[in-house]
């Protein structure tokens, strides 16, 4: 997994085989009263008494995933990334990973979300000891997007909203790589970070809904996830479309690739071929992966940039 940096970029960001619960057949919602008992990411066996009713998560795809299954009502507090409306009134733990640990045992949750991929795992450590389970979700691609919400389905007692929420996801996502499919394939560098340049590279959420979308990824070759590149090798692959996530980076970055040596020299800037896209949205591998997809379709095929 890519560095501490980074992480605020994926924090605010095809694989698509269908979970078992996903399937028809799935359990249904159970009574919120009753021991439920689920693996998570890291394969730890955790065992609630009841479906958790106070939850804090510091994965915001974790918390947009609560929210989806119209659980919003039990969340107790938030991170700083968390920007949806509806939570908007609940105490900041701080980051996902260097939350306040006093505040989050102030609020008493019942559950606590956490990354898998953060190795220190001190919050997690002083989380147990201190009486309150963690659920580790690991989030690198699509597939891992569907699985943590029909974890979460599991947790809290909501199997069967998890099930109709993710046939959802598939049956949008596969309406995009339809529309996408009708109107051809583009070569795309995708911004994840621009000083210095770093991109996403194979077995990624943002690789794989790219997919999706119509956009052939220029470093789909890459041997790492998240890699570093210099920009004369991405003037040498020659992209036929820049995508700038907007949001982690400000708006003004693009004119700022519009004049610095290097970048300007792209052929996809000198066209215009830039296109930007909402950070908060396309770089969160939760429930909103198919909206995500399709606002990269629309990019990627925008009138006026053709290949």
């Amino acid at each position: 997994m890519v560095g501490v940096r980074f992480f605020g970029v994926v924090l605010l960001l095809a694989a698509c085989d269908r979970p078992a619960s996903s399937r028809a057949g799935a359990a249904p919602d159970r009574p919120i009263d009753r021991p439920i008992t689920v693996v998570d990411d890291a394969g730890r066996t955790v065992t609630f008494p009841h479906a958790p009713r106070h939850i804090i998560s510091l994965v915001p795809s974790g918390t947009e995933a609560i929210i989806a299954l119209g659980a919003r009502d039990r969340l107790v507090g938030r991170t700083r990334y968390d920007h949806d409306s509806s939570i908007a009134s609940l105490p900041i733990v701080g980051g996902g990973l260097d939350p306040n640990f006093e505040t989050i045992v102030g609020l008493a949750p019942e559950l606590v979300l956490s990354w898998w991929s953060d190795k220190r795992a001190e919050i997690r450590r002083r989380l147990e000891a201190a009486g309150i389970p963690t659920l580790n979700l690991s989030l690198e691609d699509t597939t891992d997007t569907f699985r943590a919400i029909a974890l979460l389905g599991e947790a809290l007692g909501l199997s069967a909203r998890a099930d109709t929420l993710l046939r959802r996801l598939h049956d949008s996502l596969d309406v995009t790589r339809q529309l996408a499919g009708a109107q051809g394939r583009r070569r795309v560098f995708y911004v994840v970070f621009n000083d210095p340049p770093m991109t996403t590279g194979p077995k990624t959420f943002i690789a794989q809904i790219l997919d999706v979308a119509g956009g052939d990824n220029v470093f789909a070759d890459a041997v790492v996830r998240w890699p570093t590149v210099s920009l004369e090798e991405v003037v040498r692959r020659d992209p036929d479309l820049v995508v700038l996530p907007v949001g982690e980076m400000p708006a003004r970055t693009l004119d700022r690739l519009r004049t610095e040596a290097g970048w300007r020299d792209l052929r996809a800037v000198k066209r215009g071929c830039v296109v930007q896209v909402d950070a908060d949205l396309v770089n969160r591998p939760g429930p909103r992966v198919a909206r995500a997809a399709e606002q990269l379709r629309i990019a990627i095929h925008r009138a006026g940039c053709s290949a």
